[in-house]
Parts: C-alpha cells; sequence; structure tokens
C-alpha cells in the first residue's frame, strides 16, 4: 500500500483500537463493579489507579522509540489486550473477581499504554504536518467514538444480557470475552490495512533513532515555558477526571440517594446513540476548525465548549427530572462540547512534542496529563460522598477554572495547525 492515499483506511481503526480499551479499562470498569457490587469509594481509588501505566508510561516510550516499528508493537500490545479481556471475562464468577480483574486489567493498562505509545509515533511520523492537522478531527472522532461504544454499545450489551440471564455476574463475564474477540478482530484488520513504511517526510526520518534514552527526557524539560505548559497539562481536566469517576455511579445510584435511577441499558442506550453522533459532529468540526483558522483562534472557544456543559450536570443532581429525554439533552450537549474543544488540547500537545524525539516526548506530555487524571480521580468517591452529588457536580465545575486561566498564559505559533494554503 502507499502511504499517501491510505490514512482514511487505517486512522479510524487504529485510532478505535487505542481508545476501546481505555475505555473498558478506565470507565466501564467502573459501572461493571457498580453492578457487581463495589462501593463508590473503593470504585474510584482502584479505578484511578488503573490509570497508572499512562502516567509512566514515558519511561518505556524510549525503548519503543529505539527497538523495532511502531507497527510490530502497536500490533503485539493489542493482541495482548485481546487476550488480557477474555481473561477477564472469565475472572468475574470467581470469588476473588476483584483483585483478580484489578490484575488483569493492570496487564491490559500496560500493554494499552503502550499501544498509545506506538499509535501516536506511527501517527506523527507517517503523516505530514498538514495532514496531521487535517486528521485531527477524524482521529479524536474515532477515538471518542470507541469509547462512547465502550460506554455505550457495550454497556448496552452487558445491559441486555442482565436481564436475558437475570444474572449479573455472568452478564458482564460474556460482555468481557466480547470485548476481547473485538479486540482481535481490529488487530487483524490493523495487521492488513496499515502501511508498513513509517516515514515519508525525509527530515523526520532519522529524528528519534538518533536519540539515546536519557536525551530524550532532557531535551523535553529544556522545552519553552515547560513550567507552564505541565501546570496546564496537568490541571486541564481536574474537573473531567472527577466528572468521569462518579458520572455512572450517579445515572445508576437510585433516587433516595441522589443519583438519577437508570439501569444498565438504560446508559448504555444514551451514551450509544444521540451520544455517539453529537461526538462525531463536535469532533470533526473542531478539527476542520483548528485546520482552517488555527489554534489561538480557536484554543479558548474550545475549552470553554468543552468544560461548560458541566453545568447541566448540576441541573439534574439538583433537580431530578422525571423525564429522561432531560438526560439525552445533557448528554448530547456535553458530548458535542468534549468533541468539539478536546481538539484544541490534542493539538496543543501535538505542539508540545513538536521537534526531535516526537513519539517519546508526545508519551512524556499524555503521561502528566494521565497524572492530571489519576490523582483527581482517585479521591473522587470520598468527595462525592462528602458533598452529595448536587454540591459534587458544583465542585467539578470550579475545578475547570484553573485550566482556563492557564491556558491563557501558553504561547505556541499563531497559526499553529492550520493547514497551509498551497496543500
Amino acid at each position: 500500500m502507499k502511504t499517501d492515499n491510505t490514512p482514511w483506511f487505517w486512522i479510524p481503526t487504529l485510532n478505535f483500537a487505542s481508545g476501546l480499551p481505555y475505555a473498558v479499562i478506565i470507565s466501564v470498569s467502573v459501572l461493571m463493579y457498580k453492578k457487581l457490587g463495589i462501593n463508590n469509594e473503593d470504585i474510584g481509588v482502584y479505578t484511578s489507579l488503573l490509570y497508572l501505566p499512562w502516567v509512566i508510561k514515558p519511561l518505556w516510550s524510549p525503548f519503543i522509540d529505539l527497538h523495532s516499528t511502531k507497527r510490530k508493537w502497536f500490533l503485539a500490545m493489542q493482541l495482548v489486550i485481546s487476550i488480557a479481556f477474555i481473561i477477564v471475562g472469565f475472572t468475574i464468577p470467581l470469588n476473588q473477581f476483584f483483585i483478580l480483574s484489578l490484575a488483569i486489567f493492570w496487564v491490559a493498562a500496560f500493554a494499552s499504554a503502550s499501544n498509545d505509545v506506538a499509535t501516536d509515533g506511527y501517527y506523527l511520523l507517517t503523516l505530514a504536518k498538514d495532514q496531521q492537522s487535517f486528521f485531527l478531527g477524524i482521529r479524536s472522532t474515532f477515538y471518542r467514538l470507541s469509547l462512547l461504544a465502550g460506554n455505550g454499545l457495550v454497556v448496552l450489551l452487558a445491559g441486555y444480557l442482565e436481564h436475558q440471564y437475570a444474572d449479573k455476574t455472568k452478564a458482564w463475564s460474556y460482555t468481557m470475552i466480547f470485548v476481547g474477540l473485538l479486540m482481535a478482530a481490529l488487530t487483524v484488520y490493523n495487521f492488513f490495512t496499515t502501511p508498513k513504511s513509517e516515514i515519508v517526510n525525509p527530515e523526520i526520518a532519522s529524528s528519534d533513532d538518533s536519540k539515546s534514552f536519557t536525551s530524550v527526557f532532557v531535551s523535553f524539560f529544556k522545552k519553552k515555558q515547560i513550567g507552564i505548559v505541565l501546570a496546564f497539562i496537568l490541571v486541564f481536566r481536574l474537573g473531567e477526571s472527577q466528572l468521569l469517576k462518579m458520572l455512572t455511579p450517579f445515572l445508576v445510584d437510585p433516587v433516595n440517594v441522589g443519583g438519577m435511577g437508570l439501569e444498565t441499558e438504560d446508559v448504555g442506550l444514551i451514551y450509544g446513540t444521540f451520544g455517539v453522533l453529537s461526538l462525531t459532529i463536535g469532533g470533526i468540526l473542531g478539527g476542520i476548525a483548528i485546520s482552517k483558522q488555527g489554534l489561538t483562534k480557536w484554543m479558548l472557544p474550545m475549552i470553554l465548549a468543552m468544560h461548560l456543559p458541566i453545568l447541566g450536570f448540576v441541573l439534574l443532581a439538583h433537580f431530578h427530572p422525571t423525564s429522561i429525554y432531560y438526560i439525552y439533552a445533557v448528554v448530547i450537549i456535553e458530548q458535542f462540547g468534549y468533541g468539539f474543544g478536546f481538539a484544541s488540547f490534542m493539538m496543543f500537545l501535538i505542539h508540545v512534542a513538536e521537534g526531535e524525539s516526537k513519539t517519546s516526548h508526545y508519551a512524556l506530555a499524555t503521561g502528566f496529563m494521565a497524572l492530571g487524571m489519576m490523582l483527581p480521580g482517585m479521591v473522587s468517591g470520598f468527595i462525592q460522598k462528602y458533598l452529595g452529588y448536587g454540591n459534587f457536580f458544583i465542585w467539578v465545575f470550579l475545578a475547570t477554572i484553573p485550566g482556563i486561566i492557564l491556558s491563557r498564559f501558553l504561547i505556541f505559533p499563531k497559526d499553529f495547525g492550520k493547514k497551509s494554503e498551497e496543500v
């Protein structure tokens, strides 16, 4: 295959295979453990610890840079993930399922983080800069579609099986086995569609390979504005990190404890239908907007579009509307805003990774992002229990303010991400 005419064939599925395991490990596991009787505090702590592989992935990303090809790495890691999910499915009926499944999820998480490093590097090395900005929306959209496939369609399947078998243990066991088989199918597809050549442009042909393990880290921390950049990356998702951990318990908890009282399949249906559509539209429009007018113009509007919809959950938690259509409306607005707004953050991370050792520097940036997700997520269950759902969502909204403020101090090329006129 020629690398200049096939991105449409492999970018969607490669990023889908990157996002699906993340969704299952970080998000779907929350609902699974909730339905299997684990309390909010333990869910918040232990599922947040599953972020750790994404936090420390920069420690081994140079090894991925310097040994073998990115393509071989992501194919191998996707196969490991497939096997891990199948094993999780077989551990769920066991007495010590919580500990055993967490251990296997850890293996899958390390493989998934490595898959992300290889996938990101493959994207940065295979596509020219103008292609990177153009496909940013597509890449972001299919990554987020995979998250919604996990939070939507996979959850919908689990809910259907819960009613079919009247046995939550059996339902979630079969669901995890299905996810493992789906990942195996994606791995086979990616094997046949991804180009074997990873280098298009001569100027980046040896940029990563020529760097030593140590110099990769040193050069990252010598980047301009690195202090403000890292602070922004760490706090940008401060609110979202807590929202993601407690949103599912909020939706399924009974009304008498402050929840919305939804069934498992209701949650899957909401996120797997209109949520998918609104996120797709938002992600595509976000990528197009940046490629046409650059990141500077869209940074603040996109950040606001991403965070303001949290107010919808504040209203849900305080008024508890009986009609499910209010929940649909909040989810549609939130998913559109997330798809549209997160494109700016992804483009900024690409800016941070500019220069030599793109793959490792991008991994370092996303590692700090994962740390900013892990630490707040670990305490989210305790905060929610102390504040109650209504005040918790107000706190989550306030937690977005530091990131908005820091974004105004970031310096990057005015037209960064804008598609060249001659292309």
